[in-house]
């Protein structure tokens, strides 16, 4: 990944960094305002509350809902330790469940497995920017057994599903603007949500709990989960370029599609046509005889830094996870087969089809070896 600032918007930069800096107002101004105003229409939510991470947004979000105690929230297996660990942190109990061989995603028949009576909601990960083809059922599922939804929708800046956005499609969606994304604001975060309530709620926690940001009385457990200006600015200006951002990746993953697709040993992740995703990451799968690290390795001896896997190893397979679910190789048998075989080939917004081609060319090279 590469961060997309042209110079033209560098510039631009300078000149609001210039304006927070003289305005003396360094959190939770105007600008911040304004990303949060802009996002909420990027999303279609009535409200969205900026923070300081993708992490904290969870957690937030999970408070909101009032999570607590002995209660449960299903997590698939394949994700970034902060899905799950914001469970604990809010409270309850994370309980991974397997995921779908095709999207990478949980999916309906892994929920109902993994449903309890402790069970208090569900965290769908949209994976590389594709959003869980499943969000509908999903949905309609929590919604008949009393569950909360949230979207993890770190990957999934401007991604959507039938014409509905991430951060659209349950109660929460939480957003990351961590360098590596498709957009960033150095580090950052977002919340949004259509219950005017967890947005409130949302507001205080964020601030030390305090009722509001000139107040001096706490009435909430808060924490220092605020956003800065500056960082409000980056995205500000980031959010202006993100259709670009999102059209420039689809042309190289349609040119990795055209291509890979015509070749053995090696197979796309497919998007599904009612979804348009934003290619945070360039997912394909190995056959299962391909050594991934050889391949991997080879790749990088040519010049392709190729990324491998979006995780690994899945949660239940982590030391800490094991230590505080008790999970254990075996589990979830989906996700040890996908996880092992995903690569990640490069994309980024100013990435060439020159540069896209040499990435084929050298992957064809490689697996007629392997």
């Amino acid at each position: 990944m590469k961060p997309y600032f042209p110079l033209e918007d560098i510039e631009q930069l300078k000149v609001d960094i210039e304006r927070i800096l003289k305005s003396g107002m360094l959190t939770l101004g105007k600008y911040t305002k304004e990303f949060e105003d802009e996002w909420a229409k990027i999303c279609g939510s009535k409200y969205a509350v900026a923070v300081n991470s993708g992490t904290s947004a969870i957690e937030i979000a999970l408070r909101c809902l009032g999570v607590k105690g002995e209660d449960e929230v299903l997590v698939p297996t394949n994700t970034f330790s902060a899905s799950a660990a914001a469970v604990f942190f809010a409270g309850g109990k994370p309980i991974l469940t397997d995921i779908d061989s095709e999207s990478l995603c949980i999916n309906l028949e892994s929920i109902r497995k993994s449903i309890t009576d402790r069970t208090k909601g569900v965290i769908v990960v949209h994976i590389g920017g594709l959003i869980c083809p499943d969000i509908k059922f999903i949905r309609e599922f929590c919604e008949d057994e009393g569950l909360f939804l949230i979207e993890d929708a770190a990957h999934a800046h401007g991604s959507t599903i039938d014409g509905k956005s991430a951060g659209f499609l349950g109660d929460v969606g939480c957003f990351s603007f961590y360098p590596t994304k498709v957009m960033t604001t150095g580090e950052g975060g977002m919340i949004t949500t259509n219950n005017e309530n967890v947005a409130e709620k949302a507001k205080i926690l964020r601030d030390q709990g305090k009722e509001s940001f000139s107040s001096s009385t706490i009435v909430e457990l808060g924490y220092n989960w605020r956003m800065d200006e500056i960082s409000a600015a980056l995205g500000l200006s980031q959010l202006k370029r993100l259709k670009e951002i999102i059209e420039r990746r689809n042309e190289i993953a349609k040119h990795y599609d055209e291509k890979l697709s015509q070749l053995n040993g090696i197979k796309p992740l497919i998007i599904p046509q009612n979804i348009v995703c934003n290619y945070y990451k360039y997912v394909a799968l190995l056959d299962g005889d391909i050594d991934r690290d050889v391949f991997k390795r080879k790749l990088m001896e040519r010049g392709v830094k190729c990324g491998g896997e979006v995780y690994w190893p899945p949660l239940h397979l982590q030391p800490l996870y094991q230590r505080l679910l008790g999970t254990a190789k075996g589990e979830f048998p989906v996700a040890e087969d996908v996880c092992t075989r995903m690569i990640c080939l490069p994309i980024y917004t100013q990435m060439t089809k020159d540069e896209a081609e040499y990435v084929i060319e050298e992957v064809s090279e490689v697996l007629s070896e392997v």
